[in-house]
């Protein structure tokens, strides 16, 4: 895939160009508006481009992590996790092991970010662990791990803090000029200045449309570099069911999550984004659809990027395929692989359950006391009495 690993650097350089343009004109209109001198904006904007683009590169993953509240964890804190991540570390064939983190949040949703192969890391929310098994699990990771190894994550990670740079600038911006830039206006229209205000509304136009038009670039990528992580994870598991299955999953659930914004949303492997108590649309302006998707993936006669470009092609309807010359000749055959023997259903929920639990309550750094009747007891951080009553048998624990 060294063909789509280049083309997604190209990308990078070609979005990163255009969104700092967009800035730059940002820039120009309120250094005329404030300044009288577009010049002066136009360093302004300049500089700032330098150095929000020279943020997203070195600590992008960092801010997004953390704008997530996603926590680190190790092998010893989810095994299962852990394991799954380095199975497909070994099957992408990545050069190091990402680092694994985890968002406490019941809706089911993962994302990759990071600078290259190199420094990555892989984020999968608390619902997605307790509701998933293995195969589903593995799936996901996979599509993960493709975003890496297509060096996808560093194109997010650049637009995400850029385009939140163009928001934020915009908007604020242009409710200074509605809402406390009237005077201006006024002095400027009394003096004979009528084609200034033409250009003050022009400007704020042009405030409210930049967002806009830097969000339709950044989400022009995101529904093929999508179909492509879906080929790579029936690749690396050679189970395209495992995936199909778990966005089947993810697109019925109802819950929404509360971390995610406008600028992250294309990150996530389904739109994060739905109305209260709704399953998610299947039309969505940050990914393809998603029975489109698990159409595709079902509709696979084999592993390979050859199986799913035909796939593509049949479900579509088109003659059209992502996938370059050189992958799908490069791959060959794959066959399908049997699905991985479970618990039954019942009890692996319930495992899944406690165990997803359990390491939320470490991670949240919650204390744990153990009643004589077996009763474990969860204390946060910030609990100060000396001793707590069971609920269950009812004696005083000493804290």
């Amino acid at each position: 895939m060294w063909q789509q690993i280049r083309s997604n650097q190209t990308r990078s350089a070609v979005l990163t160009i255009f969104m700092g343009a967009l800035l730059l004109l940002l820039g120009y209109f309120l250094g005329w508006y404030f300044f009288d001198s577009g010049t002066v904006g136009l360093i302004f904007a300049l500089i700032l481009w330098v150095i929000m683009s020279l943020v997203a590169y070195f600590q992008g993953d960092s801010i997004l992590l953390a704008m997530s509240g996603a926590k680190k964890i190790s092998h010893d804190d989810h095994p299962r996790l852990y394991n799954i991540v380095e199975e497909m570390k070994i099957a992408s064939g990545l050069e190091a092991m990402p680092s694994i983190y985890i968002i406490d949040d019941q809706s089911m949703n993962a994302f990759a970010t990071g600078r290259d192969p190199k420094k990555a890391s892989v984020t999968v929310t608390s619902g997605l662990l307790q509701n998933l098994n293995r195969d589903e699990l593995q799936g996901v990771v996979g599509h993960e791990m493709s975003h890496i190894k297509n060096r996808d994550v560093l194109l997010m990670a650049m637009c995400s803090v850029l385009l939140g740079t163009i928001v934020i600038l915009a908007w604020y911006a242009s409710r200074f000029m509605l809402f406390g830039g009237m005077g201006r206006t006024r002095r400027s229209s009394s003096g004979g200045g009528s084609g200034q205000i033409i250009i003050i509304i022009v400007a704020i136009a042009f405030m409210i449309l930049a967002p806009i038009m830097a969000q339709l670039i950044y989400l022009a990528i995101s529904r093929k570099r999508e179909y492509l992580a879906d080929a790579s994870s029936a690749l690396y598991t050679r189970y395209p069911e495992g995936l199909a299955s778990a966005l089947e999953k993810l697109a019925t659930s109802t819950d929404q999550l509360k971390s995610a914004n406008q600028a992250t949303a294309p990150m996530y492997i389904i739109n994060p984004f739905r109305k209260k108590g709704r399953a998610a649309e299947n039309l969505t302006s940050t990914h393809p659809p998603i029975s489109e998707r698990i159409r595709i993936l079902r509709s696979m006669a084999g592993a390979s990027f050859a199986d799913y470009a035909t796939s593509y092609q049949q479900v579509r309807h088109t003659s059209k395929t992502l996938i370059p010359a050189a992958a799908l000749a490069a791959t060959g055959t794959v066959a399908l692989r049997a699905p991985q023997p479970e618990a039954p259903a019942k009890l692996d929920q319930v495992q899944q359950t406690r165990e997803t639990s359990n390491l939320m309550w470490n991670l949240n750094k919650y204390n744990t006391i153990t009643c004589a009747c077996g009763t474990k007891l969860r204390l946060p951080p910030g609990f100060k009495l000396p001793q707590v009553r069971c609920p269950h048998c009812g004696r005083i624990n000493p804290v």
